[in-house]
């Protein structure tokens, strides 16, 4: 009963704190009486919270498990998994700031070779980084309450970081082939799968133009990792490979298309290598119509 306590505290007090914010941006009176419930309510969950997971914590450790695996399993057995996958997507892109600014590239294995995928958003990011100042500026200057000006002002300045940061990561960790032909997909912090090359049958560029968002997969086993909606080159498979979603869920594909910027140069990598047999095939670039919708990620 706690548990489930302190999981439906989470998405009730989050939400109810962002709407008061709106409130007091709108312009819309807030007595002292609701905002000093306000706070009382977000007290009170964090002290649910730790509650709850002062006796998982405990008996962890009496299990024999060390102080950070008895604090994770605590952590994960209250906070839902989207929640979790969120704070580290974050803290991996913002991570990723780092690297960038290094020039580096994360976990390019010796031998392998990265294809860039961001081309068709780089212009989409700058732009929301540009409305991302200019809102946060504005803002600065129109709203008169000093505690709401305060947390607009880093809520504002945390969002610009965080823009730049997701695009980061999205340049430092492309899509690998390795020296032994296996693929890994990934976009930014967000999405990573691995292929083996054993399991790649042919590699072909196509064109095709998706419905949806980052993610999408159709009932037939076909997962299309979108770029600025297109994808440039279709892999198939021997048999499904199962991913992990963005926000925790499961999936599995035989048929995995993405984007590439050099399409061309990701299936010839993707090709046979020496004394092997010519199992990818390199076609022609075709424009394909735009697949099933399937669900949303």
């Amino acid at each position: 009963m706690g548990l489930r306590a302190a999981r439906a505290a989470l998405w009730v007090a989050l939400p109810a704190e962002l709407a008061l914010v709106v409130c007091l941006v709108g312009g819309v009176r807030i007595t002292g009486a609701v905002l000093l419930a306000a706070e009382a309510l977000v007290v009170g969950m964090l002290a649910l919270e730790a509650a709850v997971m002062g006796p998982l914590y405990t008996a962890r450790r009496r299990a024999g498990d060390g102080r950070r695996a008895a604090a994770l399993s605590a952590v994960r057995a209250v906070v839902p998994v989207a929640v979790r996958r969120l704070t580290v997507h974050e803290l991996r892109a913002l991570h990723s700031l780092g690297v960038w600014a290094v020039r580096c590239r994360h976990r390019i294995p010796e031998g392998a070779l990265p294809f860039s995928y961001t081309e068709p958003q780089t212009g989409t990011m700058w732009a929301f980084f540009l409305a991302s100042v200019l809102e946060t500026v504005v803002l600065a200057l129109v709203i008169p309450w000093p505690l709401v000006h305060l947390i607009l002002l880093v809520v504002g300045v945390y969002g610009t970081v965080l823009i730049v940061a997701l695009h980061a990561a999205c340049v430092t960790r492309p899509h690998v082939v390795g020296a032994d032909g296996s693929l890994r997909l990934r976009y930014g912090a967000l999405f990573d799968l691995s292929v083996p090359a054993s399991l790649i049958t042919a590699a072909r560029v196509e064109r095709r133009y998706p419905d949806g968002g980052l993610v999408r997969v159709s009932e037939d086993g076909v997962l299309d990792l979108a770029v600025g909606s297109q994808t440039t080159v279709t892999v198939e498979l021997a048999e499904p490979v199962e991913f992990v979603r963005p926000l925790g869920r499961r999936g599995s594909a035989r048929v995995l298309r993405f984007h590439a910027d050099d399409p061309r140069a990701a299936v010839a990598a993707l090709g046979p290598k020496p004394g092997t047999i010519a199992l990818r095939p390199v076609t022609p670039e075709r424009t394909a119509p735009s697949s099933t919708p399937g669900p949303p990620a």
